[in-house]
């Protein structure tokens, strides 16, 4: 089925905007066009706790630019943001609950010694992923700066665009490899993108591991990358002894691909295979199909396709 209209996903960094126009269909997303626009410096500083957007008229200045160029009317955007912005973990949860606001009350109430914020400033999303044996509900829980993520949203909707969804770096990457990820019954993503480095493990498509680690100012090979990788592996194998990894994926910038993949290679003890943003897409006619230029987009066209 042909996607009804063509959605519009805009990543957000302290770099600047990156924009990708997608279309085509569910089984085969089609990037039309993409755009960049970069911030004057000291625009934006990324933060859990602090005011994101320290210049808000060059972060509207720069995010109008970079919409501009995609000639599109639509004004209905999706947006990714650093995964530094916000917490990700996933929760179990006893018992049932009747409505949204009492799910939210009740994850509240079981982090209310954990969660990183005040709590009149704290905005707490989450989905349910599947239901334990147990009777216990698996929940992927988001929480953010309520302060922080209206910032963003009232500029945004300044430059003359609707957020229709904001998501974070790491869910929009998943996204864009979900088609290749779900032929996996159980399997592990590893990807650094900007200074993120996050590890994902699915079993079924659904999320049982998470560790996301901003690594500001660390490269994608150092040995700090490594560390982690090893390290969060212990972990998983120590919680899910009864489930080895089996297939792993890793995303990172072509400059860098071959060593990366070799490094999580080494790390996980196991063979990896490389994704490519450009093997998950079809380039449009107005739009590059290399990995050198689709790879800066990766986010803006995952979170686009989020929304379909």
């Amino acid at each position: 089925m042909l996607f009804a209209r063509k959605m519009i996903g805009i990543e957000i960094s302290q770099l600047g905007v990156v924009c990708a126009l997608t279309g085509g269909s569910a089984s085969s997303p089609r990037v039309e066009r993409i755009a960049q626009a970069p911030f004057s410096p000291n625009t934006l500083q990324v933060s859990l706790r602090e005011q994101n957007i320290l210049d808000p008229d060059s972060f509207v200045a720069g995010l109008k630019s970079a919409y501009n160029l995609l000639l599109c009317r639509s004004d209905r955007v999706s947006v990714s943001l650093p995964d530094a912005v916000s917490r990700i973990m996933l929760l179990d949860l006893e018992g049932r609950f009747k409505s949204h606001s009492e799910a939210l009350d009740l994850i509240r109430w079981k982090l209310k010694k954990s969660i990183p914020l005040d709590s009149a400033d704290t905005h707490i999303d989450y989905q349910q992923l599947t239901v334990r044996e147990n009777g216990d509900l698996a929940l992927l829980v988001a929480i953010a700066s309520r302060s922080v993520i209206s910032q963003y949203e009232d500029l945004i909707t300044k430059a003359g665009l609707s957020p229709a969804r904001i998501d974070c770096n790491t869910f929009s990457i998943c996204q864009l490899f979900d088609r290749r990820l779900s032929l996996q019954e159980e399997c592990i993503l590893i990807s650094f993108y900007g200074s993120t480095l996050s590890i994902v493990a699915f079993v079924q498509g659904i999320p049982e591991f998470i560790r996301i680690k901003d690594l500001h100012g660390t490269l994608a090979t150092d040995s700090r990358v490594y560390m982690e990788i090893n390290s969060s592996m212990l972990v998983y194998k120590e919680r899910f002894p009864e489930r080895p990894a089996q297939s792993v994926f890793c995303v990172a910038s072509p400059d860098v691909a071959q060593n990366f993949q070799e490094m999580v290679a080494e790390a996980t003890g196991l063979t990896t295979v490389f994704l490519e943003t450009k093997g998950s897409v079809t380039p449009g006619n107005s739009a590059p199909g290399d990995q050198v230029r689709l790879f800066p987009c990766t986010a803006a066209i995952g979170t686009a396709l989020r929304s379909f």
